[in-house]
């Protein structure tokens, strides 16, 4: 079953060079949050939906683009002011200002900006989503490490009984009370409480360093958590915590399904738009210009008529008809030079602008807006059914969780109840073994049966607390320990 656990951070870690901190839940998860490259990859990724949704928004304003070119004209070519063909060197430049906006498009546009809005908020909860699996993790392996020392703690307490029950034996031995046999066997169970307590010990290091891993951490770095009394720990009864209430609750605060809710309504805005893409467009435009002219001085000559030459044209004069003649022109004497005018004096002169509306209607663009606006229907379903879907999890995992807390928690009223069997038998046993009425065999198997009495109950109220805090979590609560 997947779980995920939202956790509140109250504090960053703090390393001196004076002090170690301890480490807590909070400062746990929140360097886990910080220093994880998922969640800052995530984040960059949320930034760059927020960057697409912010251009979606300028694209409602008309579009402006100034531009101009400068060129170098040779040999026989049009004079771009007068258009008379010329074969002289000149330098010419124009300069245009041209603005556009759409008039109507469907709403084409406006649904892209609601689909990209709709595409930031899932981008966000989608990285709350990572921020909870990770806390989740963290969580767990601190939660390890608190049920790996309190297993320390009691194989260090079993020494200290089988160290006491030793001395108390060789003083009955030294007696003649006992036999020799009763600190022997004694002497082997001590050898053995003590590898337990360095496998404890050992399970704690690995534990840290498990932890140490999951958080990108130096392992040589010194480090100690904080051990919060378990017992202490404020719980929800498992009566407020019933998983058809509770399913109801998640569905509203879980980021998964706000990241399906919000994925849903960025694809109805997108299928909109694609639709809007397949109907004819209307846009205005206008534009500014004016060119400029720059040449060193152009010679024009007196033009003598010197002859008639016939044209392919006829024209027909009360029923005759007559060959067209176009008069033969002869460069006569120099008039004189042309100069270009003042640079502002063209500018002013040439000066234009024009405005206009336009329709852009697709034809046949080889099916790519209609099939654009078909791939958005199935994307908006698919949407829907990993909706469904996901909610149905949700809803199993709940029920998974509220089973697993009430069998945790029958577990450990159980492992209580043999708490308090075995350490009546063991007072019995121990009174029975110091009056000689029973085997040192039996006292360390009576001693055993209470040790992992202790050891199960450990590990049963961890996991009932864990199990507990997901419910919560699931209610909308958060996990605080």
């Amino acid at each position: 079953m997947k779980y995920i656990v939202s956790l509140v951070c109250g504090f960053i870690f703090i390393n001196t060079t004076h002090a170690q901190q301890k480490w807590n839940l909070q400062s746990i998860v929140t360097y886990a949050m910080q220093n994880n490259l998922n969640v800052r990859i995530t984040d960059l990724q949320t930034e760059n939906a927020r960057l697409t949704y912010d251009q979606s928004k300028l694209s409602r304003y008309p579009t402006a683009s100034f531009g101009s070119n400068v060129a170098v004209n040779s040999g026989n070519n049009q004079d771009p002011t007068t258009f008379a063909r010329v074969t002289q060197t000149y330098l010419s430049s124009n300069y245009n200002l041209q603005t556009s906006v759409d008039i109507f498009n469907w709403y084409s546009k406006k649904n892209t900006i609601l689909a990209n809005e709709w595409e930031v908020k899932a981008a966000t909860a989608n990285v709350d989503k990572l921020k909870n699996d990770i806390a989740l993790n963290a969580a767990n392996l601190y939660l390890q490490i608190l049920l790996a020392m309190e297993q320390q703690k009691i194989a260090a307490v079993q020494i200290q009984q089988t160290q006491a029950q030793l001395n108390n034996t060789n003083k009955l031995v030294k007696a003649g009370s006992l036999p020799i046999i009763n600190s022997t066997q004694l002497d082997a169970q001590l050898a053995l409480d003590s590898l337990n307590y360095i496998q404890a010990k050992g399970n704690v290091t690995q534990s840290v360093l498990g932890l140490k891993a999951a958080l990108s951490m130096d392992a040589g770095l010194p480090f100690e958590v904080e051990t919060p009394d378990v017992s202490t720990i404020p719980l929800e009864t498992i009566a407020d915590l019933q998983p058809e209430y509770v399913y109801e609750l998640a569905l509203q605060n879980q980021p998964l399904q706000k990241f399906n809710e919000y994925k849903l309504l960025a694809a109805e805005r997108s299928t909109a738009a694609a639709k809007g893409n397949m109907y004819p467009r209307f846009s205005a435009f206008a534009g500014l210009g004016s060119n400029f002219l720059a040449f060193k001085r152009r010679p024009f000559y007196d033009q003598v008529l010197s002859g008639f030459t016939p044209t392919a044209l006829k024209v027909d004069v009360a029923g005759t008809s007559y060959s067209v003649q176009q008069p033969i022109f002869t460069q006569g004497n120099l008039l004189g030079y042309v100069k270009p005018r003042p640079f502002t004096t063209q500018l002013v002169d040439n000066f234009n602008q024009f405005v206009g509306i336009s329709m852009n209607i697709n034809i046949f663009n080889g099916g790519t807006a209609r099939t654009s606006y078909k791939r958005s229907i199935l994307n908006e379903s698919t949407f829907k059914l990993q909706q469904e879907r996901d909610d149905l999890q949700l809803k199993q995992d709940i029920y998974n969780a509220y089973t697993a807390a009430t069998i945790a928690l029958e577990k450990l009223n159980a492992s209580k109840k043999s708490i308090s069997s075995n350490e009546i038998t063991y007072d019995f046993a121990q009174k029975r073994f110091n009056v000689g009425m029973l085997g040192t065999f039996d006292l360390i198997t009576t001693q055993n049966n209470l040790l992992r009495a202790k050891l199960e109950y450990a590990l049963n109220q961890f996991d009932y607390v864990f199990k507990m805090k997901v419910l919560e979590f699931y209610k909308g609560m958060g996990l605080k320990l």
